[in-house]
């Protein structure tokens, strides 16, 4: 397919900045992708439409898949019973009666090291920070643009250098059939301090967090005044922080506990998809009966604002499903292949390990998936390690930090996708924001990486 593939990705890209529209853009992406196979075929025209609709169908095929969009659905019902319940108010109160969260430097701190803490599956530390800091930064002031630039870049950094979690299991198990020399759990311990990117992100959140500044599209929406979206004008006379902090720590404690399960005593092995969707719906459950048992509101009432919370969050739900849909069909199509190729195999070998980042970028950037990409590249700089007797950590670290930088930037990412919903903030907001701090760390990785292969080779 050649260059063709990668015109799907790039009608999305264009028609989301020009546009300023996701789903349609998501939708005229997977159509051409659709278009692009059914030629490639010798079907006719009208195949594409239906191939379209089938691929979108598919993407409920995968038990993975259809966990992450009830789960996306389910926080939506949680959000609105914690909302309801005036434990937004009464949590923000309280952390401001106890010294927490009294300026903007400790309100995002405490985001950071929420997320940090949450290490676990980096959904859940989106979903945890983005819930328990809200209102906070709604109080103080802060946009939910921060909000979500901060979480979004704490998590998927934070997931892949601390490697205790499902991340961790993924790349291990592809490691453990590359045939690397020496330990693939030594040498993936061994990328932590390789993986610049990861590093770099997370020194711009903390100068964020620390010196409350933010700089270029970020600083604009800042200077806005912030619409109230979580804390109610007249608050019930008789919330509690309970109404919130409960729901929020049977989430954390579950999808650890889940992931132990899942994983037969094993954290590392244990199915995040599964988890994250078992804690969410229990979270849910224990938020509805908290609701019941107070006697505000009765079942038919609960029932009503789960389902209005779900509602609320259906376009993003929609995007999910047609980015997740996208990466099907792209990968079926070879795009990430095809991307994979332009690293090229007559590079002088200094320029390896920034070609294999950069390669990650732009398949995690055109797919909208991290993990996608680690499939795609891993494969393929494990043979060029053996070959070229590289160090295996340094151009491993650069696949896994390009994978998280592409996925960072992307506007068809799920990742970003959750980001948006867990801060409460447009999605395209978020993108657009982020980006230039993405960019940074993206630049002073490639320049790092240079250094590093003129030290190591």
């Amino acid at each position: 397919m050649s260059w063709l593939a990668i015109l799907p990705p790039l009608v999305a890209i264009i028609v989301v900045f020009w546009r300023k529209e996701v789903i349609g853009a998501l939708l005229l992406a997977v159509f051409s992708s659709e278009l692009l196979l059914s030629v490639s075929a010798d079907q006719p025209f009208g195949y594409a439409f239906i191939g379209t609709l089938e691929r979108i169908v598919s993407v409920f095929s995968s038990a993975g898949n259809t966990r992450i969009l009830i789960f996306s659905l389910l926080v939506g019902a949680l959000l609105a019973y914690i909302r309801e319940s005036g434990g937004v108010a009464a949590m923000v109160e309280a952390l401001l009666r106890r010294g927490f969260g009294k300026t903007k430097r400790s309100a995002s701190l405490m985001t950071v090291f929420t997320g940090i803490f949450v290490f676990v599956e980096s959904n859940l530390s989106v979903l945890t920070a983005g819930i328990l800091s809200r209102g906070l930064f709604e109080k103080l002031g802060m946009s939910r643009a921060r909000l979500a630039y901060l979480i979004d870049s704490t998590s998927a950094p934070i997931c892949i250098l601390i490697l205790l979690n499902g991340w961790g299991a993924y790349v291990l198990g592809m490691l453990e059939q590359q045939q690397l020399p020496g330990s693939a759990v030594a040498t993936l311990w061994a990328t932590i301090p390789f993986n610049f990117y990861a590093l770099v992100t997370l020194g711009l959140v903390f100068y964020t967090a620390i010196s409350t500044k933010v700089h270029g599209p970020l600083a604009a929406v800042e200077a806005l005044p912030q619409p109230a979206q979580d804390i109610p004008a007249h608050a019930p006379s008789n919330s509690k922080a309970r109404y919130m902090l409960v729901p929020l720590l049977v989430m954390v404690i579950g999808m650890v506990a889940f992931m132990i399960g899942t994983g037969d005593g094993d954290i590392t092995q244990g199915d995040g998809s599964k988890s994250v969707l078992y804690a969410t719906a229990l979270a849910c459950l224990v938020a509805y009966v908290m609701l019941l048992l107070s006697r505000r509101n009765d079942h038919t009432e609960l029932v009503h604002i789960g389902f209005k919370g779900m509602g609320e969050l259906l376009p993003l739900v929609t995007i999910v499903l047609l980015s997740l849909a996208l990466g099907s069909s792209l990968k079926e199509l070879g795009t990430g292949v095809f991307l994979a190729g332009l690293v090229g195999d007559y590079l002088p070998l200094v320029f390896i390990a920034p070609m294999l980042f950069i390669a990650g970028a732009l398949i995690s950037f055109s797919t909208g998936t991290s993990w996608g990409t680690f499939a795609i590249l891993i494969p393929i700089a494990a043979p060029l390690i053996i070959a070229l007797d590289l160090p295996a950590p340094l151009m491993l670290a650069a696949v896994l930090g390009g994978g998280v930088f592409g996925d960072h930037c992307s506007p068809i990412s799920d990742t970003t996708a959750v980001s948006s919903l867990a801060s409460g903030c447009d999605l395209l907001e978020h993108v657009r924001t982020q980006l230039p701090y993405a960019l940074v760390a993206g630049i002073a990785t490639i320049l790092l990486y240079l250094v590093a292969g003129m030290v190591m080779l």
